[in-house]
Order: structure tokens, then C-alpha cells, then sequence
């Protein structure tokens, strides 16, 4: 996928998260019935080197099945927060640690 951020250089990191993009884009519909998150904006944002952040935005609500459900499609340890964006949505933020890989 063309997602994985430029400034990711290292070939086994960009197939790694390229596999994790790819995972979520073939399966999300699976683990979101009621489409929360399946065609909200997502962005995808490496920070410093250290944890690969998902972001999706304008969801309306979330369910701990579909936080559950994307954390086995993207098949690492990962963290999810969940945070108002306005009064009738929300930011709901994957974090991926990369090290120790």
C-alpha cells in the first residue's frame, strides 16, 4: 500500500506495516457491522521512529467488539484511545509500538 508514511526507509518495516494497512482495508467490514469506522478518514502517521499510529476520524460511536476486533486484524500489541472530536464524534488513535521486533 502507497499509505506507509515516505519517511519510513527500512524494507522490513515498510512490509510490516504495509501488511498491517492491508489487513485493515481487506477486513475491516468483517470486525465493523455497523460501519463506525469502515470509510471514516484514517490517517497513518509513524512517530519518531517508535509506534506506527492509526487514526480514524468522524466516528460516530465504538464498540469495545470492533476496538477488540481491529486489534486482532492489525495482529501486533497495540493500544487504542478513544477521544471526542466534537460533540457528535470521535478520534479513535491504534498505536503500534515498533520496537523489540
Amino acid at each position: 500500500m502507497s499509505d506507509v508514511p515516505d519517511t519510513v526507509t527500512d524494507p522490513d518495516m515498510r512490509a510490516r506495516l504495509s501488511r498491517i494497512q492491508q489487513a485493515l482495508a481487506d477486513h475491516l467490514e468483517s470486525v465493523d457491522p455497523h460501519h463506525r469506522l469502515a470509510g471514516r478518514p484514517v490517517s497513518y502517521h509513524v512517530i519518531a521512529g517508535q509506534t506506527f499510529e492509526i487514526v480514524y476520524r468522524d466516528v460516530p460511536s465504538i464498540d469495545e467488539s470492533e476496538v477488540l476486533g481491529v486489534k486482532r486484524l492489525i495482529g501486533e500489541e497495540c493500544f487504542c484511545r478513544v477521544s471526542p472530536q466534537t460533540a457528535e464524534t470521535l478520534t479513535v488513535r491504534f498505536v503500534v509500538p515498533l520496537g523489540g521486533r
